[in-house]
């Protein structure tokens, strides 16, 4: 009979306190009258796609050596925050870090079970096992996805680990025999639920290949935005280099038939258009079935966004192919989002364009001003991607200091934007919904 003991590690090595882990950033205490702004990582799977995200706030999420009852009001400030929106998970997975102190609060009963997986943190004074065997088994029942940080020392560990059907490890925490020690572990516990390995806070692509060889499902943390990037360049790629084509067609004067004409010299790229535009993410009434069709139905202003989010398309991405996808769609989508609630009048696609172009730099590995001189676009996305002035820059300003994971940073350019972070949030919430659909229409 296999033992949880096992999930402990060697004696030896058991050298982690039943304490959280310590989060990136995170070096002071968290500030509960600050702004609460939204942190989310990406997560990829073991194909190195983008399975979801890790939310948590911008402060910290998780203390060393927090209270259970500032943990507790950390934890449901961030619960809070993800069900005022029914968007924080869509079509990917929703990791939560919370602790074992917040289970019994009110918010967790208010959380949708789709596609949601909390995993927790043991806090040090949980000494009631029948209490906390109720929280996790309620948590399972509802089907929400329950993970445990590896703590060796805290004696409830092995009955939470019942109930878990992930198991979570902070990797720059642990020498890589223990790594290797509880992938095996877990694996061979027996469980009533399939059994997952979330890698956590991974600095480097060696940790990652580590905990790659060693069956771990998920991984996440820094080591993604330090891959370096394809050594081919954007610019040899012969469909974006005609994606470019079309979009100067159709921000400039050429007519419908110019347009339509140039489409079709690329059969790949005029099969990707229309399944786009056929795509429930539309949600036209009509089928449409030609280009020609597609540029009467649509308008020049629709299809030029539409080109736009297929030139950040990639068939086989790699972490930093992800990661520029992920900041090109969400801030663009997060900037329209945004502007729904402070320009209320105005047409919001340039606002999707200044967000969506304010990557092509990194896409092109050209200097931004070369780029935009070479597309017809409005002076307002002109002066917002090259002088950071007009009236896009500052929801440009918030949409850039979303992914810096700077508090201080969220704060004044909100502010300057004249936004709330409750605004913000749930702005981040759906455009992260919303750039997970569109990637879900990808090869």
């Amino acid at each position: 009979m296999f033992s949880w003991k096992k999930l402990f590690g060697a004696e030896k090595q058991a050298v982690e306190s039943a304490q959280p882990p310590t989060p990136p950033n995170a070096t002071r205490p968290i500030d509960q009258s600050a702004d609460a702004f939204l942190r989310r990582e990406a997560v990829f799977d073991r194909q190195n796609h983008l399975a979801g995200h890790l939310f948590c706030l911008q402060q910290a999420s998780l203390l060393a050596d927090a209270p259970s009852e500032l943990q507790r009001q950390v934890d449901a400030r961030l619960l809070a925050i993800l069900v005022s929106s029914n968007e924080a998970w869509n079509t990917q997975l929703a990791f939560i870090p919370i602790g074992s102190a917040v289970l019994d609060h009110m918010v967790i009963e208010r959380l949708p079970s789709h596609n949601l997986i909390l995993l927790v943190q043991l806090a040090a004074d949980t000494v009631d096992a029948d209490i906390l065997g109720k929280h996790l088994l309620r948590l399972r029942e509802r089907g929400i996805g329950l993970g445990l940080y590896r703590q060796p020392r805290h004696p409830l560990y092995g009955l939470a680990a019942q109930y878990a059907n992930f198991g979570a490890i902070d990797v720059p925490k642990c020498e890589a025999n223990v790594v290797r020690e509880f992938s095996a572990a877990f694996r061979a516990a027996e469980s009533a639920f399939p059994t997952h390995l979330f890698a956590g806070n991974i600095e480097t692509n060696d940790e990652h290949r580590l905990c790659l060889q060693w069956h771990f499902d998920y991984f996440q943390g820094p080591f993604a935005s330090t891959t370096p990037p394809r050594p081919e360049s954007a610019q040899s790629d012969p469909h974006k280099v005609q994606l470019l084509h079309l979009l100067r067609l159709v921000q400039g004067d050429a007519e419908n038939a110019e347009i339509a004409e140039a489409m079709k010299q690329d059969p790949l790229l005029t099969f990707r258009i229309l399944r786009y535009l056929n795509s429930p993410l539309l949600g036209l009434n009509h089928r449409i079935d030609s280009l020609g069709q597609a540029l009467i139905i649509l308008g020049r202003q629709r299809l030029t966004r539409w080109l736009s989010v297929l030139l950040f398309s990639v068939r086989e991405p790699n972490f930093a192919d992800w990661m520029l996808v992920e900041s090109a769609l969400t801030r663009g989508r997060l900037m329209e989002v945004l502007a729904n609630e402070v320009m209320p009048d105005q047409v919001h696609d340039p606002l999707f364009l200044t967000g969506i172009f304010s990557c092509l730099d990194r896409l092109l590995r050209r200097p931004m001003s070369e780029i935009i001189d070479s597309l017809p676009i409005a002076e307002e996305i002109r002066q917002a991607l090259l002088e950071r002035r007009g009236p896009y820059a500052p929801l440009l300003a918030v949409a850039q200091a979303s992914e810096a994971f700077d508090v201080e940073r969220m704060q004044s350019t909100a502010a300057a934007a004249g936004i709330a972070p409750d605004s913000v949030n749930r702005a981040l919430l759906a455009a992260t919904a919303w750039a997970s659909e569109v990637t879900e229409h990808w090869e």
